[in-house]
């Protein structure tokens, strides 16, 4: 019966990665976290490898439907693995850690709801270039996308977090991307991320199998949903709505650091 439960948010997580665009790692770890306990390190390993699922799947269908940059995601995602591994390296000091890897999480969570919250708040898209389909370059020179995917990497080795959540805002703002060519590329890049930091965790012994297979396919299936819900709903208002979510699971994961729980 609990396997159904993490079934189930795995499906919500995927019907919000669907939505935004921001990948369902960012609703699935606090949810586990928190909603079932886990310890800190466990909950990054766990997310991180269902991750694996949902970053592979969204990376057929965007390859599928034109939606990657082949050379951007080769750079990005190489250099990735560089910092996924270095980043990995890092996290085996630090998980025996929880309240610092609560803190490093929370801090990471307040710069994304800000994020929705800024966009939430807009009445136009916040990226001037998602009007332009024509596009099917990402503009930025190899050593700027190298340099990003190693400290995205680098993130996602320590937090488990970093496809959407933080390539498709870079894409988008630091190289002026078109909205479409951003998240596939994102997908196709931060796959190999997730599946070389899921190897580390593994062989760390950070990660519940069950549950991450579990989260992995009920995302998987969520994603198909909310893609299709996109056109029913006004993304800024759910930016808005998630965003609101999002400052208060940062805070909450700040204050348990200090000994505070709300």
């Amino acid at each position: 019966m609990v396997y159904l439960i993490y079934l189930i948010t795995g499906i919500l997580s995927g019907i919000m990665g669907g939505l935004l665009g921001t990948g369902g790692c960012a609703l699935m770890m606090p949810v586990i976290r928190f909603g079932f306990n886990f310890d800190p390190a466990i909950a990054v390993g766990t997310t991180l490898t269902a991750v694996v699922f949902t970053a592979a799947s969204g990376a057929i269908q965007h390859i599928k439907m034109g939606n990657v940059e082949g050379e951007t995601a080769k750079i990005t995602g190489y250099s990735g693995v560089l910092g996924v591994i270095i980043g990995s390296v890092v996290f085996n000091y630090v998980k025996n850690y929880g309240d610092l890897i609560d803190l490093i999480i929370g801090i990471a969570f307040i710069i994304v709801s800000l994020r929705m919250l800024y966009e939430g708040l807009q009445r136009r898209p916040s990226n001037s270039t998602q009007n332009l389909p024509s596009a099917r370059e990402i503009p930025g020179s190899p050593t700027q996308k190298s340099i990003l995917g190693s400290i995205i990497g680098f993130l996602t080795g320590i937090i488990g977090l970093g496809g959407g959540y933080a390539l498709v805002p870079s894409y988008l703002y630091l190289f002026k991307a078109p909205m479409k060519l951003a998240i596939g590329t994102s997908m196709a890049s931060f796959i190999w991320m997730a599946l070389v930091g899921a190897i580390f965790k593994l062989a760390a012994h950070t990660v519940n199998i069950p549950v991450a297979v579990a989260l992995g396919i009920g995302a998987v299936i969520g994603a198909i949903y909310g893609a299709k819900l996109v056109a029913r709903f006004s993304s800024n208002t759910l930016k808005f709505l998630f965003g609101l979510l999002f400052l208060y699971v940062s805070l909450k994961y700040i204050f348990i650091y200090f000994g505070i729980h709300i």
